[in-house]
Parts: C-alpha cells; structure tokens; sequence
C-alpha cells in the first residue's frame, strides 16, 4: 500500500473540491482517507491510499479535474503553488518502500502530460534533474530555469504544472499566533528552518490568515524522528514572547503515522484538531473494518 497527498489549488469553492475528490474516490481500488480544505491558503489537501496502480490512477484523475476546474491565472491565495495541482507526492505505507514511490511518481508524471498536457517536474526522491531533490528550489517563479522532466512547455497557460515527487512521510503543522503581522510570523519562521540554522529538517514560511485576522508559521517537518518536536513548538513559543506576541493553537494537516504520536504526544495534543483518527494507521483501520 502506498499513500498519495496532492495539494490542488482551491481552498475556497466547495463545489470545485467535491468534484475533484469525487474523481479519486469513484476510482477502483482507492480509499480516501479525508481532505480539507483553507481559504486563506487556497488551498485543498486530499489523501489517499491503495495498491500503486490505483493510487496511479486516481492521482492522475484528480489533476484531470483540477485542470479542467481551476485556471490559475486568476488564483489568489497565501501559499506558493505553481499549478492547479501544485504537487503530487507518493509516500510508503505498510509493505512499501521508497523506490516503489518513485515509480509510481514517474509513471503518473507522464500519465498526466499524456492526457491533459500539463508539464511536470520531478523532486525529492523521484527527481531526474540535479538539484530538483527540495522542492522549494523548483516551485518558484519561472521555476528553475530549466526544462520540465515530462512535456515540452515550461507550463499550460491556466493550468500551470505539477511538481510530482517520492517522499517518506512529513507531517504539515500550522501555528496561528496572536499577532496579525506576517513580519512577525517570518521572522519566527526563519528562526526555527534548517535553511537558517535553525532546527533538522523543519521548513518554515510566515504568512497572513485574512479569516482569522492573524498571522500564522506553517512547517512542514519531513523527518520527525530526527526533529526534537516539542522543542520546535517550545522554540516558537518563545521567539513569539520575544517579538511581543504569543501562540493561540496548533493545527494538524493529514495524518500522522502511530510512530510520530508515540514519540510525541504532547506536540500534536497542542494542535486543536488532533484527535486519534488523525493517527493514519486508526483511519485506515477504521474505513477497511466499515466497509
């Protein structure tokens, strides 16, 4: 069983989700986890799981749908993205491993130009061109200046492209402050990344939440058995004292694997939304025994 979390580009249309999510699950083999959505962000994260095939499949259906339902051209929203399907990442679950990932990657990045003509650009695990292993460096204005892996146009008109890529699970982690100064939120962002010195393997941007009138620091934290994560929250509490403000909550996107919670239990109980079906192996357990 592999694991696929494509991140579409609208966050603020429930219809446009429901259409896109409806298109993974009606494909045979697929069992969606769950999906949500932020308007601030723009932003929908859905997640899947099923024999690499499916998983194939229903991935590339779901950048069908998006493309056909999104024009990125007139997209507004708080957090990078390159296509209507910003990325498509393939992740192991039980009997697994990475190098299944990364051909399931390859094989949906070519499926996906086949059919609808979307340019794709392979990162982590499943990158092709040197350099295209950290995502950031490719998803960027104009990209990074070199040609696509699959496709011969740097990207559709409206539709953008699609970074697709092989990765071991990484936990999305959001922390809304009390402060409505995004200068504020960088500034803590900065301090906590690897890219700055600050903690292993943690990624970090600073951003604007209009809903809440407040700023926010969201991670992505990629080997959480390397990362002291309690400490990463600690650390955050304290450069937002520091900077004249605090933390209100933690958020929780995804799953988390039983592992990361038995290691740290009390950094997910911070996040207002963490309860135990966010625990991946308990959702899967509990959709197969519905079913």
């Amino acid at each position: 069983m592999i694991e696929c979390v494509p991140n579409f580009s609208e966050g603020r249309d429930p219809a446009i989700v429901c259409a896109i999510v409806d298109s993974v699950r009606t494909t045979p083999g697929v069992l969606v986890l769950g999906w949500e959505s932020d308007a601030d962000h723009n932003r929908s994260v859905v997640t899947f799981a099923g024999a690499p095939e499916a998983v194939v499949e229903a991935a590339v259906r779901g950048a069908g749908k998006a493309a056909e339902l999104i024009d990125l051209t007139r997209h507004l929203g708080e957090h990078p993205r390159v296509g209507a399907t910003d990325v498509i990442p393939f992740v192991p679950l039980g009997g697994a491993s990475l190098e299944d990932c990364v051909n399931a990657a390859h094989r949906a990045g070519a499926e996906i130009w086949n059919r609808f003509g979307i340019p794709i650009y392979f990162y982590e695990a499943a990158a092709l061109t040197p350099g295209r292993e950290r995502l950031e460096k490719v998803r960027r204005r104009e990209f990074d200046g070199l040609p696509p892996d699959v496709g011969n146009l740097t990207a559709h008109p409206s539709w953008g492209a699609s970074m697709v890529g092989a990765r071991n699970m990484l936990i999305a982690y959001n922390v809304l402050l009390e402060t409505a100064d995004p200068a504020i939120a960088r500034a803590i962002a900065k301090k906590i990344r690897a890219s700055s010195g600050g903690f292993p393997h943690v990624k970090a941007i600073g951003l604007f939440l209009a809903s809440h009138g407040r700023a926010q620091v969201s991670m992505n934290l990629t080997r959480f058995n390397e990362t002291p994560l309690e400490q990463v929250f600690v650390a955050i509490e304290k450069e937002a004292h520091r900077l004249g403000t605090q933390v209100i909550t933690g958020e929780l996107i995804g799953f988390v694997p039983s592992r990361a919670y038995k290691l740290f239990p009390a950094f997910f109980e911070r996040a207002e939304n963490f309860n135990s079906s966010r625990i991946i192996e308990n959702r899967i357990d509990h959709l197969l025994n519905s079913n």
